[in-house]
């Protein structure tokens, strides 16, 4: 069974840092892509940050620059640094393999960024 558990959200003034992690079970993590997506009151679920299985990276525009996602094969964990925090990226954040037969989603973590 796969899970993801996301974590290490939370409330933080405009400007500040934060650093998600995404650590995963029952999933071949190595050989996934994964992506970072949220989702803010009143919105759809948006693509945020994505890695390839081979450490390629995109982002959507309203992050480059501030956000960097990464990830860690050893420890099954994906990551995302968020740098320069604007209330805009007030949303829950989730994790998600790509490329998985399943669609598979966690429960996500909070980021509340004050201004």
């Amino acid at each position: 069974q796969v899970r993801l558990v996301e974590s290490g959200g939370g409330l933080v003034q405009t400007g500040g840092s934060l650093r998600l992690s995404c650590r995963s079970s029952g999933i071949n993590f190595a050989i996934m892509n994964w992506a970072w997506y949220r989702q803010a009151p009143g919105k759809q679920r948006e693509l945020v940050a994505s890695i390839s299985s081979s450490g390629g990276t995109s982002y959507v525009d309203s992050v480059k620059g501030r956000f960097t996602i990464s990830r860690d094969n050893a420890w099954t964990t994906v990551r995302l640094q968020m740098t320069n925090l604007k209330p805009e990226d007030t949303a829950v954040y989730y994790c998600k393999p790509t490329n998985y037969r399943l669609d598979v989603w966690g429960r996500g973590t909070q980021v509340t960024v004050s201004s």
